[in-house]
């Protein structure tokens, strides 16, 4: 399906909802990230670790990698990510949490444009 015409680029979006057993092992893992990365500055990593442990939605975003997702999959590259990470209230019968919604509002929107 590579034509002229088709752009080589994909937008992949991914939606999870974790329940977190164990908010201290999250923040002990998320820390241990952050004083293993050589990269981050002193100021940069007193604040990081300020936020993970104030925050496990913050260490969640600390600790999963949008690169480690696709580093694996062969012939592709990635070229730009952006995630975040924030405490809902979760409750799976409820059909604001219909993750299919999205795809027919998708399907509908295409039909009405096309």
């Amino acid at each position: 399906m590579s034509t002229p015409e088709t752009s080589g680029f994909v937008r992949l979006r991914v939606e999870l909802v974790l329940q977190v057993d164990d908010a201290e092992a999250v923040i002990r893992a998320a820390r241990r990230r952050i004083s293993e990365d050589a990269d981050m500055q002193a100021e940069e990593r007193v604040h990081a670790e300020s936020a993970v442990t104030e925050d496990t939605a913050e260490a969640l975003a600390y600790l999963v990698d949008p690169f480690d997702l696709v580093s694996e999959v062969p012939g592709v590259e990635l070229q730009q990510a952006s995630w975040s990470s924030e405490q809902v209230d979760y409750d799976p019968d409820s059909p604001d949490w219909d993750l299919d919604d999205d795809d027919v509002d998708d399907e509908e929107e295409e039909e009405r444009v096309g």
